[in-house]
């Protein structure tokens, strides 16, 4: 069996992909089923991707002298406490509600569920890195030269996160998107 930890792999296996085979990534705009609440997952998905790269740009931009301390750290506060809330209700949603009934409705690909929902703690403690990396940041203002220090790492921290967060969605939606396709999401109840 191969590693399925979020650290390791490289995506879902293909025995979890096969719905993906009857409802490719390129075909799902123009599927019928589309617009409703696969839609609005992938959306969210989007805003993810979008906070993750704001906070990494504004953070390049303190490190390149570019941008104040002060206007730095009320952004990062700002778009940090966005993602973090986001993320964990989102995935508060889909642990007790959508990936029980999408298991129930695709058995065969059960498994993948449970990937997903290892991601979600896997995905907890990188926030829990992020979070006290960026409140290192805002708590470091009064000095200068040691803040420039933690938004470095912050930002490192940050790359990281954004590599497994991206792996999880893109695993999540290419197990998820066909199932709702598939049996559309009246059926989820």
């Amino acid at each position: 069996m191969t590693d399925e930890s979020l650290e390791n792999r490289t995506g879902l296996p293909d025995a979890l992909r096969i719905l993906l085979r009857d409802h490719p990534r390129e075909a799902w705009e123009a599927d019928p089923g589309f617009h409703g609440l696969v839609s609005f997952w992938l959306d969210r998905h989007l805003a993810f991707r979008r906070l993750i790269t704001l906070m990494q740009g504004e953070t390049r931009g303190f490190l390149d002298k570019a941008a104040d301390a002060r206007v730095y750290a009320g952004r990062l506060s700002r778009y940090g406490g966005h993602f973090v809330q986001d993320l964990h209700g989102h995935h508060m949603i889909e642990d007790e509600h959508y990936f029980p009934v999408l298991a129930m409705k695709e058995p065969r690909i059960g498994r993948g569920f449970e990937i997903l929902d290892r991601d979600h703690h896997a995905l907890g403690v990188h926030i829990e890195t992020f979070i006290k990396g960026a409140n290192t940041v805002l708590n470091g203002l009064d000095n200068p030269a040691m803040l420039h220090t933690k938004a470095g790492r912050f930002g490192a921290d940050l790359d990281r996160m954004e590599v497994f967060l991206n792996r999880h969605l893109v695993d999540e939606e290419d197990l998820i998107v066909p199932v709702i396709l598939k049996h559309g999401e009246r059926s989820l109840g």
